[in-house]
């Protein structure tokens, strides 16, 4: 087992009386896009702060690479590429002048350094142009480019889709897993948008009044158990909740006219052939598919999302 890339352990952030994150503690494994979700005020942006030295941890530790940002700052921070908020530019440079003057803050990036990582963005037809012509979506591209100049281990990039439009933000999708692909680089993001983190990442966590909800594997959200949730339109929903309740030990309601419960593969067939000996007609059969929107709201009990 390789060693994460970024380990929170029991880390907790106090403001006067106030207690904004509380014994948090998760692990980022490499090479993934690890994604981070709470709903408004959950403290992510509080604890990307911590994690990039902006804020100081009132208890608790952050290693990013092993490497403790309390004790040693300057050799876990050279690991990590961030954009905390928007990426701050001169706009009246071209993207390439912008790139120049930021390699100028770290040693050893070379121009040939410079080349890569705007080839890696997708930049290359409009980099000599100033950045006041470049759209939203290119400016967070060439943030991105910026915070990769010196090769880090860990990008950070919080709430990096405000503002872009649909295309904007599947361009950025695809840039972070080609990076985690080609680069090996890990990513930490923070999101409101729960359907592109649903495609966007590999593993979330979810917060909420600063403490951890749970971690997992994004495709484990949806592969919990062999129960399927199934919903099945019929012309006599409630004379098809009497019989499940009368004869099986199913739980079943009636939700939007159509008849729901939770089977597994052989149990939907059953549940067919015992509707239609009882008098039912059964028009169809849908799987319901749960967004991690939905999951995450059942989580949280949360009706907003940011």
């Amino acid at each position: 087992m390789t060693k994460p890339i970024v380990q929170i352990r029991n880390v907790s952030k106090k403001i006067g009386a106030k207690t904004i994150i509380d014994q948090l503690s998760f692990e980022v494994p490499k090479g993934e896009v690890f994604g981070f979700l709470g709903p408004n005020g959950a403290g992510k942006t509080t604890t990307i702060r911590m994690m990039v030295g902006l804020m100081k941890i009132s208890e608790g530790e952050i290693l990013i690479d092993g490497v403790s940002i309390t004790k040693d700052f300057e050799k876990a921070i050279a690991k990590v590429g961030a954009i905390v908020e928007n990426p701050e530019m001169y706009k009246y440079l071209t993207g390439y002048q912008n790139l120049v003057h930021f390699a100028r803050m770290s040693p050893g990036v070379t121009k040939e350094r410079i080349q890569e990582v705007i080839t890696l963005v997708a930049l290359e037809n409009r980099i000599n142009d100033k950045v006041k012509t470049y759209s939203l979506g290119m400016r967070q591209r060439l943030g991105v480019a910026q915070a990769l100049l010196h090769k880090p281990s860990l990008l950070i990039l919080d709430e990096p889709t405000n503002g872009l439009d649909p295309a904007g933000i599947r361009e950025l999708r695809d840039y972070l897993r080609r990076l985690t692909r080609e680069e090996g680089i890990s990513v930490v993001v923070s999101s409101h948008l729960l359907s592109e983190m649903e495609l966007m990442c590999d593993r979330v966590a979810i917060i909420q009044n600063g403490k951890l909800v749970d971690v997992r594997l994004i495709k484990d959200y949806f592969n919990e158990g062999d129960q399927n949730k199934v919903a099945f339109e019929v012309d006599q929903p409630e004379l098809a909740l009497r019989v499940f309740s009368e004869k099986t030990s199913q739980v079943a309601f009636v939700k939007n006219g159509l008849i729901e419960l939770s089977l597994d593969r052989e149990q939907i067939a059953e549940a067919v052939v015992l509707m239609v000996q009882n008098g039912i007609k059964v028009y169809s059969i849908k799987p319901i598919i749960q967004s991690l929107e939905d999951k995450f709201l059942e989580m949280t009990g949360s009706e907003q999302i940011a």
